[in-house]
């Protein structure tokens, strides 16, 4: 991702719900790139804001289930 793509997807998790984050979280495919260390320091950012949130609740586990 170049710097101003980085930028923008750190705009779009700031807008994500912890709900929407742990969906992502479960149900991203492999490589998805807010989760790919390549991408400088956004998958930290990701997981930090996750972690600020709260992370994973058994509620959210829960309601989530591992089906899509």
């Amino acid at each position: 991702m170049t710097e101003p793509e980085i930028v923008e997807a750190k705009k779009v998790i700031d807008g994500m719900s912890q709900y929407e984050m742990a969906s992502l979280w479960r149900f991203a495919p492999s490589g998805h790139p807010y989760f790919d260390s390549t991408n400088g320091d956004l998958a930290k950012y990701f997981s930090d804001k996750f972690k600020e949130r709260g992370g994973f609740t058994p509620e959210i586990s829960k309601s989530l289930d591992w089906n899509r």
